[in-house]
């Protein structure tokens, strides 16, 4: 007889960002497409934030944003979708830190700590970058970031760099 394993829903946060084609429609579509995401539905989505970009200075300001979802998908099979997502909107990654028309991060998933060939978790930039700690504060302000302490700490530690909700 088989046995059918069920697992148990988990919080995964998602950072989102453009500065291409539109960047405010990119991440609010990406947003709304989050919700089609299986075995997963969204708790939350920030505001949306304006950002300098980071690496080259020669490209536009990103429109970043977070959201939270719950989940019983494998981190890899997250990562795996997220990335589906990224391709439909015509991403191409040519060059790191380079221009995009949509950026998915898997920052958080759950409380695990995972590093692989192909994902790390908590996300290696995460406590540094104040365009995913403030918005990230906006939708789980208790949140505590697994291997890096209260969020509250690290937004206090992160000073924003020239960050501004988008109205």
């Amino acid at each position: 007889m088989d046995r059918v394993v069920k697992r148990v829903p988990v919080t995964a946060y998602i950072g989102l960002g453009s500065n291409l084609a539109d960047p405010v429609s990119q991440v609010q579509l990406a947003c709304s497409e989050l919700k089609q995401l299986p075995e997963s539905h969204v708790l939350a989505c920030s505001s949306l934030y304006r950002s300098p970009p980071m690496g080259p200075a020669d490209q536009p300001d990103y429109i970043n944003a977070v959201a939270a979802i719950e989940t019983t998908l494998t981190p890899h099979q997250l990562l795996a979708e997220l990335q589906a997502i990224e391709q439909r909107h015509g991403r191409k990654r040519e060059r790191r830190w380079g221009a995009r028309t949509l950026d998915l991060d898997l920052l958080i998933y759950a409380e695990m700590a995972l590093s692989d060939e192909r994902l790390t978790l908590p996300h290696p930039g995460l406590a540094e970058r104040d365009f995913v700690l403030y918005p990230l504060q906006e939708i789980a302000p208790s949140l505590v970031v697994p291997g890096l302490g209260a969020l509250d700490l690290l937004v206090g530690n992160c000073p924003s760099k020239g960050l501004s909700r988008y109205e």
